[in-house]
């Protein structure tokens, strides 16, 4: 199946795909800054994986140097920039904003693998994506961004405080320290650190795993998750609707039957829970 997101030359990352997953790889030697072509690619990758969602499930976002994730955005760009005048409040969200957003609410489920150093704007996209993993001993985040004058404008005084809480995201901003890959783990920054040699097996098996799923139904329990809210009755009647809609599709019933033909509702196969999804 060859869609848009095969079809795009980009310059920094290569695509490959496996049914419903597609891995993007990062390619941007020396250190993976954020430079306005990788920028402009990661933007690409962004917008033809939401048209592709049709086909795809599951997008993985890993980096060919097992060093380096994305360093952060391109400081000489920012060095050179020159804003005029006084500052305006916008309406709408920036360029930079709109990216993260779109891998944040696709209906394609987004798993950044970092299995190196990750700060600056290049943390901000990961903690867009809805899950991360990472490396024992190699794995580091950084909001490097005070230090040079600035903030972490790239979603990153939004997403941290809901990731870590609001005292430890104070910590990562105002500090600009290292957080290694086990604290970044027990804080919630990543899903789970990793042995490095065990990172791509367990990232690639749960995306495969998604990716034979009914995707409807992958659709729907993320569009879900992002409905929660700080009041629980509007992401319920969300979460209400989303179910109805899942209950009317026929795949549903064909997935239903599968798992009790396999074994569901029966004491072998409920108390191995996770191979019998799996195999289905």
């Amino acid at each position: 199946m060859t869609t848009l997101l095969e079809e795009q030359d980009f310059q920094h990352i290569s695509i490959k795909r496996e049914g419903r997953v597609v891995w993007a790889t990062i390619d941007a030697p020396p250190v993976h800054i954020m430079t306005v072509g990788l920028y402009a690619d990661l933007r690409s990758l962004a917008s033809a994986t939401q048209a592709a969602a049709d086909g795809t499930s599951v997008l993985v976002l890993q980096s060919a140097d097992p060093e380096f994730f994305i360093a952060h955005f391109d400081v000489e760009v920012l060095l050179a920039a020159s804003p005029e005048g006084p500052v305006q409040r916008r309406s709408e969200l920036n360029a930079f904003h709109h990216m993260c957003e779109q891998f944040r609410t696709m209906p394609v489920v987004t798993i950044a693998k970092v299995a190196g150093r990750v700060g600056g704007g290049g943390a901000e996209l990961a903690a867009s994506f809805d899950m991360r993993f990472g490396a024992h001993d190699a794995t580091i985040v950084n909001q490097m961004e005070v230090p040079l004058g600035i903030l972490p404008g790239g979603t990153g005084t939004q997403r941290l405080h809901r990731l870590v809480g609001r005292g430890r995201a104070m910590e990562i901003v105002l500090g600009a320290s290292d957080l290694d890959a086990r604290t970044a783990e027990a804080w919630g920054w990543l899903n789970r650190s990793l042995p490095a040699d065990e990172l791509d097996g367990f990232v690639d098996e749960l995306a495969r795993r998604i990716g034979r799923f009914p995707p409807h139904a992958v659709r729907a329990a993320k569009a879900s998750v992002l409905a929660a809210g700080p009041d629980p009755i509007d992401g319920l009647l969300e979460e209400t609707y989303l179910f109805d809609q899942t209950m009317r599709e026929p795949a549903t019933k064909v997935a239903m039957q599968r798992f009790l033909d396999a074994g569901g509702q029966t004491r072998t196969g409920e108390l191995d829970m996770e191979r019998l999804t799996g195999d289905m």
